[in-house]
C-alpha cells in the first residue's frame, strides 16, 4: 500500500479542477468556488481532512480505519474526517478529496467529465 505525505496530500487536493489553496485557522485549505473541501495538518502535522457527505464518511471509517476517523464534535458529525495520512492508503485519500471536493464544487464542475 502507498502511503501519502503531507505533500501529496497538498498535490492531490490542488489537481482537482479550479482548487485554490488558501489559510483557514492556521492551517492550509483547499477551496473550489471559495467553498473549504479539505484542510491539512489539522489537528497537528500529518493530518489532513475532508469535509465528506456522513454517509461518505462513514463509508470510509468503517472500509479504511483507524487511518480514517471524524472530527471530534459537532464538525464531525456533520462528515468532517481526519486523515492520518502516514498510515492512510493513497486510492482511499484520493477518493476521499474527489467526494469531498464534488460536496463543494458548484454543479457546472460536477456535471459531466471535469475530472479525468
Amino acid at each position: 500500500m502507498e502511503r501519502v505525505s503531507p505533500d501529496d496530500f497538498r498535490r492531490m487536493a490542488l489537481a482537482l479542477p479550479e482548487t485554490t489553496e488558501a489559510s483557514h485557522m492556521g492551517h492550509p485549505d483547499f477551496r473550489v468556488d471559495g467553498k473549504v473541501f479539505a484542510t491539512l495538518d489539522y489537528p497537528e502535522r500529518g493530518f489532513g481532512v475532508v469535509m465528506l457527505p456522513p454517509e461518505g464518511q462513514a463509508h470510509f471509517v468503517k472500509g479504511h480505519s483507524p487511518a480514517f476517523a471524524p472530527v471530534k464534535g459537532a464538525w464531525g458529525k456533520a462528515g468532517s474526517t481526519m486523515i492520518l495520512l502516514e498510515t492512510a492508503d493513497r486510492r482511499a485519500v484520493e477518493a476521499a478529496l474527489e467526494a469531498a471536493w464534488r460536496r463543494r464544487a458548484p454543479k457546472k464542475l460536477t456535471e459531466g467529465d471535469a475530472i479525468g
